[in-house]
């Protein structure tokens, strides 16, 4: 039950936080051009990479992954160049609006809500392109649709097709990172961009993204990359375990207990508790008539899209049920909301968790 009159968030973000990484946060304030904070940023950098399951360097940015969509449309996309744009979703929609915003030139695949991006719909993109794309974008985990994208499969067909070596692969992760097994290095992913308040299990407002040495030597060419998000600056002061702006060090200090946490779980157990938890999920869905918005073989690990479309129950009597028993509920997203409501099950949440939540649900199905 809820404490104090705290709901415990069953939302997909921002997601419920333990009160030991809300307690971190409370540490003594540092100047962000000491040395304590150079120290900091250093342990970050090394269990970030861990998390990532990376080589490369991992940008830690004030913002949300908003801010790293455009900072990755700034960065890594020429202006007499196209970058492809995989749309399935809210998210992957805004993404392309977003490079389209900063004066970029985008072609799009579009499947419909609840649909998976496959490997052969990029390849026939590619194939007959005009013009070697200059990135490939991807949304890893479609959050208003439970669906993920198989982007271990799209990077290697990017990879096929990349006969001159100017196809970046840039991928959002979001609510994918730390809740779906993820490998940027193996997978040919240059850019995989993430925020907190997801499978992270952080207050909203730190961003995270694996940067390539590609992506940097694109960035190079690019003149006009904005300030907040000049990769190259970004990375200058990366390599001086800084930041060229003022850092969210409260957040930081969080992070870097979460990671502590993370890493002693291990990343391939986290990531079958994601498992677990969907296939729970999808089970409950399946046994009360609801079924699943997302296409079958591409459902999501970390939030299951409940299709509400046969049974039609009210979601918003469903929230407020809910929150009598302590619970704060997601009504759906967008153009499906209603249709559909949203379970989340990331970051820290635990099978025992998701058993009371399903009980609760089946109360008010049966009420």
């Amino acid at each position: 039950m809820a404490t104090n009159g705290h709901k415990r968030l069953l939302i997909p973000g921002p997601v419920e936080v333990r009160p030991e990484i809300l307690q971190a946060q409370t540490e003594w304030m540092i100047g962000h051009r000491s040395t304590a904070f150079a120290d900091l940023f250093a342990r970050l950098q090394e269990k970030l990479k861990k998390a990532f399951v990376t080589q490369n360097r991992v940008f830690v940015q004030g913002s949300s992954g908003t801010g790293l969509w455009e900072g990755a449309s700034r960065n890594c996309i020429r202006d007499d160049r196209k970058a492809l744009h995989l749309v399935g979703g809210a998210f992957s929609e805004r993404w392309a609006e977003i490079s389209k915003a900063n004066g970029k030139q985008v072609d799009i695949i579009t499947v419909e809500w609840g649909q998976a991006h496959t490997p052969e719909m990029v390849a026939d993109a590619l194939k007959n392109a005009a013009q070697p794309y200059d990135a490939v974008c991807v949304v890893h985990n479609e959050t208003s649709t439970g669906v993920t994208n198989p982007i271990q499969a799209i990077g290697e067909v990017v990879r096929q097709y990349d006969t001159t070596g100017e196809t970046l692969y840039l991928v959002d992760t979001v609510s994918g990172f730390l809740g779906i097994e993820l490998r940027p290095d193996d997978w040919g992913i240059d850019l995989a961009l993430t925020s907190s308040q997801k499978a992270f299990a952080l207050p909203p407002g730190i961003a995270f993204a694996s940067i390539s040495d590609r992506v940097l030597d694109r960035a190079k060419q690019i003149p006009y990359r904005g300030y907040y998000f000049d990769f190259i600056e970004i990375d200058d002061s990366l390599k001086k375990n800084n930041t060229p702006s003022t850092p969210p060090i409260s957040l930081m200090f969080a992070a870097d207990k979460q990671l502590d946490d993370i890493l002693v779980e291990g990343l391939e157990n986290r990531w079958e508790r994601h498992l677990q938890m969907r296939d729970l999920t999808i089970n409950w869905a399946n046994a009360r008539d609801f079924g699943v918005f997302a296409q079958d073989g591409y459902r999501s690990p970390t939030v299951t899209t409940v299709d509400n479309r046969t049974k039609g129950i009210d979601v918003d009597n469903m929230a407020k049920f809910m929150g009598t028993k302590g619970f704060s509920m997601d009504k759906g997203y967008g153009k499906i909301k209603g249709k559909t409501f949203r379970i989340a099950h990331m970051g820290d949440m635990s099978i025992a968790t998701m058993e009371e939540v399903l009980s609760g649900l089946d109360e008010f199905i049966e009420q």
